[in-house]
C-alpha cells in the first residue's frame, strides 16, 4: 500500500522533526510512505482575497501534479468530514476492499487549499474543529494513519 501525503512548504519546526521520523519508521511495517512537499507562496502584507486566491491556485497546480494515478485523495480542510480513529481506519479497510492501494492526504499552506484542489478530492476530511498549523497536522496525520493501521490489524496500541 501507498500513503501520499502532499504537503505546502517545508517543514520548518525543527520540534515536530523527530515525532515524524518516528511515525515514519513505525509506518514502515504497513505502507510505503512518501512525503511529498511543494514550494509555498509568500502571502504580501496587505493581502486581499483575489491575492489568496492567486496564491492558492499556483499551490493548487504544484500538489495536483504530484497526485499519484488511481490514488484515493483525501484534502485535510477545517470544513471537510470529521471522523472518528475508528472510523477513519473503517474507511481506509473499506477503500481497500473496494481495490484502492494508494492513498494522498493534501495537506494545505497557510493559504488553505484552492476550490480546484478541494474539488479534485474524493473526500474533504477534518482532523479536528481546531486549527493547527499545517507543520503540526503532518505529524498528527501520521499518528492517525499509523493508529488506523494498528486498529485494522487488531494490533495493540500503547505510546
Amino acid at each position: 500500500m501507498d500513503i501520499n501525503i502532499i504537503t505546502v512548504g517545508s517543514l520548518k519546526s525543527s520540534f515536530l522533526e523527530p515525532g515524524i521520523q518516528e511515525f515514519k519508521k513505525r509506518l514502515s511495517r504497513y505502507c510505503d510512505l512518501n512525503i511529498i512537499e511543494v514550494k509555498d507562496e509568500a502571502v504580501p502584507k496587505n493581502y486581499s482575497k483575489k491575492d489568496i486566491e492567486a496564491l492558492q491556485a499556483l499551490e493548487g497546480e504544484r500538489i495536483t501534479k504530484n497526485i499519484p494515478e488511481r490514488s484515493y485523495v483525501f484534502a485535510l480542510e477545517i470544513k471537510g468530514k470529521p471522523m472518528t480513529s475508528i472510523g477513519f481506519a473503517k474507511s481506509l479497510n473499506n477503500l481497500q476492499v473496494r481495490g484502492y492501494s494508494s492513498f494522498t492526504f493534501i495537506i494545505g499552506g497557510a493559504t488553505g487549499l484552492s476550490d480546484f484542489v478541494l474539488n479534485t478530492a474524493d473526500y474533504r476530511f477534518s482532523l479536528s474543529h481546531l486549527t493547527f498549523t499545517h507543520q503540526m497536522i503532518r505529524l498528527i496525520l501520521l499518528e492517525q494513519i499509523y493508529r488506523a493501521f494498528k486498529i485494522n490489524n487488531n494490533e495493540p496500541y500503547h505510546l
